[in-house]
């Protein structure tokens, strides 16, 4: 099977070659906007949209003009990548995937793509890379890069250089390892699973609030753009990166140890952007209990439940695994053991207890245990080709927790 993958590497580049990449960076952002003002001028205009081809023509004339000269200095590659972020945005946009395109502001996600291996060259003896109009760059060599090399992006991050290797290569198809495992995702205990083991949150914004919180008011109180402004933003991205670092480091090693112990795991099909959506309401109706949710929303999003599935999602894959997204209607109010759904089955957030037939358990085990017989009945009806009706005697809630006739 083939399979994409990315290796990343702090670069440790040279003054000159730092500012070339903060030139290539900005050059990459002018033309994204550029291309996306024009884009909505002919909208509102009532024009049809330019293809990817049409801006392209566009962009040659831009590398020409006598007011865009700069734009010649920077290698035609990674402008052209650029465009095809903008088309890709307005399909995914179209799909309903994602909002609308929007400006790209200076210090926010910078970053270029070389989408030709020809040009690039890799020295992983000596950790050093070759790029176009940047030359051999030296990175941290912390693991082997494995597979043809297919393209190479450069980002920055909290003032450091990072690059991004894509390679390709054929692996042999592996054989899952373990069984089948439910999932439930909370906020007390990050990841339940069915037999009974659970994760504990890294709560990794909680543990940074005090004193993110601090040094953004000492940013508030300097004048906007001198040094001392500089300075104290530059605290706060650093505090920002160690947050998303430690919360991506746990993810990577929980998901990793879940997906090479089981060959399927099901989990919720959680809704996460409108679970975590304001309360706050309008003027006119405003909401209720909105310092709840807020805190609420906070916890959710420091979770990282859409990375959490993500990784779980090509991991499975990698490793010769199934993952199984499941409605998650009831999964809690559902009794395991006689199949009675009612509210009052949870009357607390960590205790169920069935007003049915007495059945108790904690209330996060019910949740995956639920969600893993739902993934049972769901693959059951795939395989089968149909969904069937449930049999008799079984109870089936909006969870899909039911049995498919043979």
């Amino acid at each position: 099977m083939q399979r994409l993958q990315a290796f990343k590497y702090e670069l440790i580049p040279d003054g000159q070659q730092a500012r070339q990449m903060r030139r290539f960076a900005g050059s990459c952002r002018f033309v994204f906007n550029k291309a996306l003002a024009l884009q909505k001028e002919r909208y509102e205009r009532g024009e049809k949209k330019l293809s990817y081809a049409g801006l392209c023509k566009l962009l040659t004339e831009w590398r020409n003009s006598v007011e865009t000269t700069w734009l010649a200095d920077v290698p035609v590659h990674p402008l052209q990548q650029t465009l095809k972020d903008l088309e890709r945005a307005y399909t995914n946009f179209f799909a309903k995937r994602a909002d609308f395109p929007r400006f790209k502001k200076k210090s926010q996600s910078d970053s270029f793509r070389y989408p030709d291996p020809k040009q690039i060259k890799l020295d992983q003896a000596n950790s050093r890379l070759f790029l176009p109009k940047l030359g051999w760059l030296r990175y941290r060599n912390s693991r082997e890069v494995l597979g043809a090399v297919k393209n190479i992006t450069v980002s920055q991050s909290c003032g450091k250089w990072f690059v991004s290797i894509q390679t390709e290569r054929e692996v042999e198809q592996p054989l899952p390892q373990g069984g089948a495992i439910g999932i439930d995702m909370g906020v007390a205990r990050f990841a339940t699973l069915s037999d009974g083991s659970f994760y504990a949150p890294l709560n990794s914004f909680k543990r940074h609030e005090t004193a993110l919180r601090k040094a953004q008011q000492t940013m508030s109180r300097k004048v906007k753009f001198s040094s001392n402004w500089k300075k104290a933003k530059s605290r706060v991205q650093k505090i920002h990166s160690r947050i998303g670092n430690a919360r991506r480091d746990y993810l990577h090693k929980t998901s990793t140890t879940i997906s090479q112990n089981h060959a399927m795991v099901c989990i919720e099909d959680l809704p996460v952007r409108n679970m975590s959506k304001s309360a706050a309401g309008t003027t006119e109706q405003p909401g209720r209990n909105v310092r709840a949710k807020s805190g609420l929303n906070k916890a959710i999003l420091d979770q990282g439940w859409a990375e959490f599935r993500r990784q779980l999602d090509y991991k499975l894959v990698w490793n010769g695994g199934h993952l199984i997204a499941v409605p998650p209607q009831n999964t809690s109010r559902t009794c395991p053991c006689c199949g009675h759904v009612s509210k009052d089955n949870r009357q607390t957030q960590a205790k169920f207890e069935c007003v049915e037939c007495g059945f108790e358990e904690n209330a996060d085990v019910v949740g995956a245990i639920n969600v893993l017989r739902a993934g049972h009945a769901r693959l059951a009806c795939e395989v089968s080709g149909a969904v069937m009706p449930p049999a008799a005697g079984t109870h089936r809630s909006d969870s899909g927790v039911a049995q498919c006739r043979a």
